[in-house]
């Protein structure tokens, strides 16, 4: 699943992951793209938080782009 969340602020962009997990099934990855510099950090923290895997984070032209996996 892709969650865009560029031109989001802050609790946005974790505000549509939220959403996007909970639609998803264990084992199901999720990418988002958002451009708040808060995003980075939160997404990390929120994945602590939930017991979610940061699969990947990287960042393309001001976008960071994570890749969670839900497990649970």
């Amino acid at each position: 699943m892709d969650v865009d969340a560029r031109g989001l602020k802050c609790p946005l962009p974790i505000v549509r992951l939220t959403k996007a997990v909970k639609k998803s099934t264990k084992g199901d990855k999720i990418r988002i793209q958002a451009d708040d510099r808060a995003f980075e950090p939160d997404v990390r923290a929120w994945c602590r938080k939930t017991g979610n895997a940061l699969v990947s984070l990287s960042q393309e032209g001001g976008v960071v782009i994570a890749v969670i996996r839900k497990e649970n």
